[in-house]
C-alpha cells in the first residue's frame, strides 16, 4: 500500500474497520432490498417504474453499480469526494440508461428486459476506469496522480472484485449444500427460503459487501495474490509476443486475404492488441526498479510494444475495407473507437520501447503517461458512444442512407431490414423517410420493410432433408404416403441420409388390417403408425441389455441386419400392462436378462 493511501485510510471516512464493516453491510443490504423491490415491479408490468422503461433502466443501473462504488471507497476516499463522485456516477448511468431506452424501437420496450446492447459492459468499464482516476487523484490531492498509484489502486480493486465474486459464489454453493442436507432428512425450509427473491437478492448483495470488507482489511493477502497473478500473467506475455511476432512475420508471405475472408479477422486482431496491452502492463507493473521483470521479459515487453503498431494498422485497414464496402454498422463504430484507444497505446508504447532502448534506468517510462491518456480517452469515447453525442446506431443509419442516396449501393440491394430491426428508432425514422422517396424501388422496399414484424419473414425456407430408406423384403413397398408425409420426413432425417442407414418394412403389427412401418436404425426399431394422412412414431424397441445370455458389452446386435434377414418377430408379453383407472402403464422389466424361452429362437 502506498504511503498516501495509508494516510487516507487512517484519517478519512469511517476510519475504524468495525465502523466500515457495518456501513458496508448496511449499504449491501439496502442495495439488495431495493433491487428486490425493483424486481417486483418488473414481474407486475402495471407497477411503476416498470411501466416507464426510460426510468426503470437508469434506476436499475444505479442500484447495481453505485453501491459497489460506495462499498469499495469507504476509508479510501474523502467523504466529500466520494459523495461528489457517487452523484456524478449516478448522473452518468442515468444518462446512459435513458439514452439506451430512448434509442430503441417501440416494440422492444413492451416487455423487460429492455437492454439488448453492450452498453452495460462498457458502462462498467467506464466506471472502473473513472473510479480509479478519481481515487488516485483524491489520495494525492492532484488532478493527475503518479502512475504508481493508478496501478496500485486499479489492480488491487481488480483482485478484490475477483475474490469477492468468488466468495459470493462459494457462499451460495454452501447454501445449496446445506439445503440439500436438510432436504434428505425431510426438512425443506432452507430450500424454500433460497427460492424467495426477497431473501436471495439481499443476502447476495450482503455477502458481496462483506467480502469486499474482508479483502480490504486483509491488505497483505490481497497484495500477495496480486503479485502472484501479475507474475503469472507477465510470463504469458512471452508466449503472446512470440505468437504475435510470428503472425506479423508471416503476413508478407500469406497476405491478408485469408484474414479478411474469415469475416471476423479484424475483431481477432483487435482482441490480440488488447491482450498485448494488458500483458505488457503486467510485466511493467508500477515502473519501480524493484518490480522490474527478468531480462527475457524486458526484451519481450519491448518487442510486444513495437508489435502493437502493425497490429493496429491491420485493424484500421480491415475496418476501412469493410466500411468502404458495406458502410458503417454499430459494431464497426464501436470497433473503431476501441481501435483508437489501441492506437494511442501503440504509439506511446512504441515510443517508450525505442526512446529508452539505451536508457536502462528509464526502462519503458513513457508507458506511464500513455496509460493515463488512454484511460481518459476510453472514458470519453464510452460516454460519447452511448449517449446522443456519437450513438453508433445514429451514425450507422446516417452513413447507410447516404450510401443509398449517392448510389454506392443499389436500391434493390440495400439492407432495409437493418434499419427496421437493428438500428433502433433512428433506423425507423430513416425507413419512414425512405418510404416517401421519389424512387419507386426505394419507396416500395422501405414500405415493405416497415410493415415487417419478423426479420426473417421472407428469408428462404430451410431445406427439408428427406430420409432415405432401404425397403425389405426386396420388391416390397411402403404404405402410400409414408415416405412423403410431413412427419416421416421431419423426424431425425440426419440418421437416414443414404441407403442402408435405415431399413424399413411394412408390417401390420397390431392385426387391425392397417399396415404399419418398422424402421430399423441400427440401435433401435421404430414403429410408425398412420393417423389419417399423417404418420407418427408411436414407440420403439431398443437393443436389450442382454441377448441370449450374452452381456451387452460383448454383443454386436444391428437391428437393420435382423430386419433384412427376417429375424424379427413379435412375442406375447409375459407380464400384462397395468391400468390406473383409464390410464395404461407399460411393464418395464428389471435391467438384466430374463430366462430364455423357446420363442427367443426366432431372433437368434
Amino acid at each position: 500500500m502506498t504511503d498516501t493511501e495509508n494516510a487516507g485510510r487512517n484519517s478519512l471516512g469511517p476510519g475504524h474497520p468495525r465502523a466500515r464493516i457495518w456501513t458496508r453491510a448496511a449499504i449491501g443490504l439496502l442495495q439488495g432490498v431495493a433491487l428486490w423491490q425493483l424486481q417486483q415491479t418488473s414481474e407486475a408490468p402495471v407497477s411503476w417504474p416498470a411501466t416507464r422503461p426510460e426510468l426503470f433502466v437508469p434506476v436499475l443501473l444505479m442500484l447495481v453499480l453505485v453501491p459497489i462504488i460506495l462499498i469499495a471507497s469507504l476509508g479510501r476516499m474523502r467523504l466529500p469526494t466520494l459523495a461528489g463522485w457517487a452523484l456524478a456516477a449516478s448522473a452518468i448511468l442515468a444518462l446512459l440508461g435513458w439514452h439506451e431506452v430512448a434509442s430503441q424501437r417501440a416494440e422492444q420496450l413492451l416487455n423487460p428486459p429492455y437492454i439488448n446492447s453492450p452498453m452495460p459492459l462498457f458502462a462498467i468499464a467506464a466506471l472502473f476506469i473513472g473510479h480509479h482516476l478519481v481515487l488516485a487523484g483524491d489520495m494525492n490531492r492532484r488532478w493527475i496522480a503518479p502512475f504508481a498509484d493508478y496501478f496500485d489502486t486499479a489492480w488491487k480493486s481488480a483482485v478484490q472484485l475477483a475474490l469477492s465474486v468468488g466468495f459470493t459464489g462459494a457462499f451460495w454453493i454452501l447454501l445449496f449444500l446445506g439445503s440439500a442436507l436438510f432436504r434428505v432428512i425431510g426438512l425443506t425450509f432452507l430450500e424454500d427460503l433460497l427460492r424467495k427473491v426477497w431473501f436471495s437478492v439481499p443476502i447476495t448483495t450482503l455477502a458481496f459487501a462483506v467480502a469486499v470488507h474482508l479483502t480490504d482489511v486483509s491488505d497483505g493477502i490481497i497484495r500477495g495474490v496480486r503479485t502472484v497473478a501479475l507474475m503469472l500473467l507477465s510470463w504469458l506475455l512471452l508466449l503472446m509476443t512470440v505468437l504475435a511476432a510470428g503472425f506479423v512475420a508471416a503476413l508478407p508471405f500469406t497476405g491478408l486475404n485469408g484474414l479478411w475472408d474469415t469475416g471476423h479477422g479484424t475483431s481477432l486482431v483487435l482482441v490480440a492488441v488488447a491482450a498485448l496491452i494488458v500483458l505488457i502492463n503486467t510485466a511493467y507493473q508500477d515502473g519501480r526498479a524493484e518490480n522490474r521483470p527478468p531480462l527475457v521479459l524486458q526484451i519481450a515487453t519491448r518487442v510486444a510494444a513495437v508489435l502493437l503498431a502493425p497490429l493496429c494498422i491491420i485493424v484500421f485497414w480491415g475496418l476501412a475495407l469493410r466500411i468502404g464496402q458495406h458502410g458503417l454498422t454499430p459494431d464497426r463504430v464501436i470497433a473503431f473507437a476501441c481501435a483508437l484507444v489501441g492506437a494511442v497505446h501503440a504509439a506511446g508504447y512504441a515510443w517508450a520501447a525505442l526512446r529508452t532502448l539505451r536508457r536502462k534506468e528509464e526502462w519503458m517510462r513513457p508507458l506511464e503517461p500513455t496509460n493515463i491518456a488512454g484511460a481518459i480517452l476510453a472514458v470519453i469515447l464510452i460516454l460519447a458512444l452511448f449517449s446522443p453525442v456519437a450513438a453508433p446506431a445514429r451514425l450507422s443509419v446516417a452513413d447507410q442512407v447516404a450510401r443509398l442516396e449517392r448510389g454506392a449501393v443499389s436500391p434493390d440491394r440495400f439492407d432495409y431490414r437493418f434499419l427496421r430491426f437493428h438500428a433502433g428508432r433512428a433506423g425507423q425514422t430513416a425507413l419512414a423517410h425512405l418510404s416517401r422517396s421519389t424512387d419507386p424501388v426505394i419507396a416500395r422496399e422501405a414500405g415493405a420493410a416497415a410493415a415487417q414484424t419478423n426479420r426473417w419473414d421472407d428469408e428462404p425456407a430451410p431445406v427439408v432433408i428427406r430420409p432415405v430408406y432401404e425397403i425389405v423384403p426386396t420388391g416390397s413397398r411402403l404404405p402410400d404416403g409414408f415416405e412423403g408425409s410431413e412427419a416421416a420426413g421431419g423426424a431425425r432425417p440426419e440418421v437416414c441420409r443414404k441407403s442402408g442407414d435405415c431399413v424399413a418394412s411394412a408390417v401390420d403389427v397390431n392385426d387391425d388390417g392397417v399396415m404399419d412401418v418398422l424402421v430399423a436404425t441400427g440401435s433401435a426399431v421404430q414403429l410408425w403408425a398412420s393417423e389419417g394422412s399423417k404418420w407418427r412414431i408411436v414407440g420403439s424397441w431398443g437393443v436389450p441389455a442382454c441377448i441370449a445370455g450374452i452381456p451387452a458389452e460383448n454383443s454386436r446386435v444391428d437391428t437393420r441386419e435382423a430386419l433384412r434377414a427376417g429375424r424379427v418377430s413379435f412375442a406375447p408379453t409375459r407380464w400384462p400392462d397395468l391400468m390406473y383407472g383409464a390410464r395404461r402403464a407399460s411393464f418395464l422389466p428389471h435391467p438384466g436378462c430374463e430366462p430364455r424361452v423357446a420363442s427367443d429362437s426366432a431372433a437368434d
